[in-house]
């Protein structure tokens, strides 16, 4: 086993995508590049472009996200010491975390239940999208994670946005949302980190299930609370498929629901894992890109 790799993450990689892609996954399991987003609602990309040039920071530009930068040679604290980072021009957030958002594309007017929200990344990201003029309930069951999804939202001017301190699988059914996004919770097996020493992540066979049950739970409620004829979008930062396609798998046939095929720049740019339904996009971890799964589903009429 390789250092701080979970030996039960290691077999279900090898397992999954044989030992040879297994070995490139975890190579991924680097420390990353900082990367931010361009806060739209109180910025613009050449104000940040400005700040990050009076500050000594270089950068580069991302070709499938104009609001997006990957910065050089500074951690998160350098950025977080600016002004404008305090009065919310931008906002930390990896790239594989901006992809959720930009499928779900929110829209003028549109309701969109985010249904794990905390701490806000990809909320504002679609208040930013939408020019705020989406209205979306957040929802977090934690109080203290709530308090600081909401601080992040007060920050980033997302003025739109409705907290719910409430666990979304207790929603009431007769909600109805034109999009929703749902960001499951998992085992975060794209994101572990061994260049570094991160200490190895408690992953047993009892957790995976349990976290795949809870995936399935919420994403029921999700299709049970969006309007028929409408779209969705599932997401984790899992790279197994017990969290990912075999959760559709399980849920999608009953719930009247259909995979829509992803269509976007960042496909030409991301590297991709294998996956067992056409049309959903994983991620794999690199020196860039956290390991990411996204899936965009129609409910039917």
């Amino acid at each position: 086993m390789l250092p701080n790799v979970p030996a039960l993450l290691l077999d279900r990689l090898k397992s999954q995508y044989g030992p040879d892609l297994a070995a490139e996954i975890v190579s991924g399991f680097v420390r990353r590049p900082v990367t931010l987003r361009v806060n739209s609602l109180k910025a613009d990309r050449a104000s940040v472009c400005a700040v990050l040039d009076r500050a000594g920071i270089s950068y580069d530009a991302v070709p499938w996200y104009e609001d997006a930068f990957i910065l050089h040679d500074v951690r998160e604290e350098a950025v977080q010491s600016l002004p404008e980072y305090e009065a919310g021009h931008m906002y930390l957030q990896s790239l594989s975390s901006m992809l959720p958002p930009l499928v779900v594309a929110p829209g003028k007017n549109e309701s969109i239940l985010d249904m794990a929200a905390a701490p806000g990344g990809k909320t504002t990201q679609m208040a930013a999208l939408s020019a705020n003029t989406a209205l979306i309930t957040a929802c977090e069951k934690n109080k203290i994670r709530a308090e600081r999804l909401q601080f992040n939202l007060d920050r980033q001017g997302a003025r739109r946005v409705s907290v719910m301190c409430q666990d979304a699988r207790q929603l009431n059914d007769l909600f109805k949302f034109d999009k929703v996004l749902l960001d499951a919770p998992c085992t975060g097996s794209g994101t572990i980190l061994i260049a570094e020493g991160e200490p190895e992540r408690r992953m047993t066979p009892d957790w995976v299930a349990k976290t795949a049950a809870t995936q399935k739970a919420m994403l029921k409620k999700a299709l049970t609370l969006l309007s028929a004829g409408h779209e969705m979008v599932y997401s984790t930062c899992s790279i197994l498929q017990e969290e990912n396609e075999e959760v559709l798998k399980a849920v999608l046939p009953a719930m009247n629901a259909e995979i829509v095929p992803i269509e976007h720049a960042f496909l030409q740019h991301a590297p991709l894992l294998p996956v067992t339904i056409p049309g959903v996009v994983c991620v794999r971890p690199t020196a860039l890109f956290e390991g990411f799964f996204v899936a965009k589903i129609r409910k039917k009429k």
